[in-house]
């Protein structure tokens, strides 16, 4: 009976993980569920939450890759902070009840995308990091140059961009990140 019982649930696990990676909607988050299977991936840093969707079925498909494993998810975004109120998101308080549940380690870090700055340190050796669309060019620069540090050598980035009103994740070479971040170095106090 208790195998029977295993077997249903590796099976439901497996029809999930099936679901988000070739038939789910967004289109374009297909490639980054495909990516924590493949890379069992354990270690995730998301610049920009948005609602949380995306965040949940991440932290699932990586808890059900290695079930036992610690799974540790950090966000960095603007909460209750964000310009617009017409943007898509969360106020940090949602954010942490909704992730609270499930019973990955979630560090929520208020802030743009320059916060990187004072939290690459502690954030090193990330598997997978996620750049939301809603981050562009000016406010990414000053996060660039501390972006390598954070990664190891089978890091994977993904970058999204905004494609005919679909967003589209663009996965970053290591080329492409140690450019980024050399064009944008710090200057050195003189």
């Amino acid at each position: 009976m208790a195998s029977s019982s295993k077997g249903a649930t590796l099976l439901t696990s497996r029809l999930k993980y099936l679901y988000l990676a070739y038939l789910s909607r967004p289109v374009g988050d297909r490639a980054i569920y495909r990516t924590i299977r493949r890379r069992n991936v354990r270690k995730i840093l998301e610049i920009g939450i948005g609602t949380a969707g995306r965040a949940l079925r991440m932290i699932d498909l990586a808890r059900r890759g290695a079930p036992g494993e610690t799974v540790r998810y950090v966000a960095i975004d603007m909460f209750e902070g964000r310009a617009s109120s017409d943007a898509p998101g969360l106020s940090i308080k949602e954010a942490h009840r909704l992730l609270k549940a499930t019973t990955a380690q979630v560090q929520l870090i208020p802030g743009d995308p320059r916060t990187l700055a004072r939290a690459a340190n502690a954030l090193q050796n990330q598997d997978l990091v996620i750049i939301s669309a809603e981050h562009d060019d000016a406010a990414l620069a000053g996060a660039w140059f501390y972006l390598p540090r954070m990664l190891h050598a089978d890091s994977v980035v993904y970058r999204e961009t905004r494609v005919a009103e679909t967003l589209v994740p663009a996965l970053l070479a290591p080329s492409e990140i140690e450019f980024l971040a050399s064009a944008n170095r710090r200057p050195r106090a003189a």
